[in-house]
Order: C-alpha cells, then structure tokens, then sequence
C-alpha cells in the first residue's frame, strides 16, 4: 500500500530523525564495533536474501513496526525466516490486536521509511512511545544484522551490544521466544528461558 503522497521527513515533534552518518557515529562513540557496508536499496526480505551482503547464521533479521487498536506502537525483531501469527504474537503480549503501522507512524516514531526499520531506528523514539520486542533466537546468535536506517547499508553488531544500545536508548527489548510450530509464542524474562515448547 503506497501513500499517493510522500510522507514528510519529520519525526512526530517536528525534529529531523537522526541521519546514518550520525547514527553510525554514535555507534562508535559508545564503543560499539558496527562494520557497514553498502549495497543496492534492501526493501523486503526477499531483497535481503538476493543481494545477500551477510555470512548468514541466524543473525539476519526481519522487523515488524506494529500498533495496536489503542494506538499503542510495536517494534517486532525477528529471525528472518519466522512466521508471525499477528494474533498469536498479540495474545502472548497482552497487546489486544495487532495491525501493521502506516508510513506515517513509522517516520513519526522511528524516522525511517518502510524497508529501513531496525532496532537502531529506537534513537529517534525519543519519547519512548515504541515498546521493543526481540525474537529471543536472536540472543543466541554471533552477529546480527540489520539497516542503520537506510536500506542501503547493512551494519554487524554482536547481540550484546545491540541489547545495550537499545537500552541505551531507553527500549530495554521484552523477549519472545517461539514454540516448534514456528506460530505459537512466549515471553521470557531477559532473553533466558528453561521453558519447554
């Protein structure tokens, strides 16, 4: 679905959102080892898939920016390949009902358009209005990937480093992990769990 008009480049209090050059600066100045590189415009994951720019080990992403009926927003991160099941995620967040966020509400919270969303797009939610949710597979892998708010680049980040970024940001993620079925889901406290599917 297309706006017929582009959306203003405007986060919700009038500001610029954060550009990459910058993001990525910050990056550095926390201490924190981000490698980019640049490729051609990366909208889905299926983009992401052939113009793989990744060595691939669980550590390559999809997002969902989600809100529900109250208007409350979601950032979703996830294994690339996992299934979501909208109510089923719902449910296990006490959430109420999911739908997909508009182009508008991802340039006001996260100052990035679609095909760009990451959790590194959480520095422009400087209200905190967005929770964040993390795929707790995630946790487990070596090197994440994901857009610093363009999809023309891709940055590596070790899982612990992307979790203090996040909070550093002030969206500590709530943790989700996923039942065999690849549907069903749970919530777990700081991405440790000795629950059983």
């Amino acid at each position: 679905m297309t706006s017929h008009h582009p959306v203003p480049d405007r986060l919700a209090d009038g500001s610029a959102p954060m550009t990459a050059d910058a993001l990525l600066a910050k990056l550095q100045s926390l201490g924190i080892k981000a490698p980019t590189v640049e490729h051609p415009p990366m909208y889905t994951v299926e983009d992401s898939k052939a113009l793989r720019v990744t060595p691939g080990g669980g550590g390559d992403i999809k997002n969902l920016f989600l809100r529900n009926k109250k208007g409350q927003m979601w950032l979703i991160s996830c294994q690339e390949d996992r299934r979501i099941d909208l109510k089923a995620l719902a449910t296990t967040l006490s959430a109420g009902r999911f739908s997909f966020a508009s182009p508008e509400r991802l340039m006001h919270y996260l100052g990035v358009t679609a095909g760009s969303v990451s959790p590194l797009a959480l520095v422009n939610d400087r209200n905190r209005v967005v929770t964040f949710v993390m795929d707790h597979a995630l946790t487990l892998a070596e090197r994440i990937y994901l857009h610093p708010l363009e999809n023309t680049r891709t940055t590596t980040m070790a899982a612990p480093d992307l979790l203090a970024f996040a909070a550093e940001t002030g969206h500590p993620p709530r943790f989700i992990t996923f039942t065999e079925d690849g549907v069903h889901c749970f919530e777990t406290d700081t991405g440790e769990t000795d629950c059983e599917s």
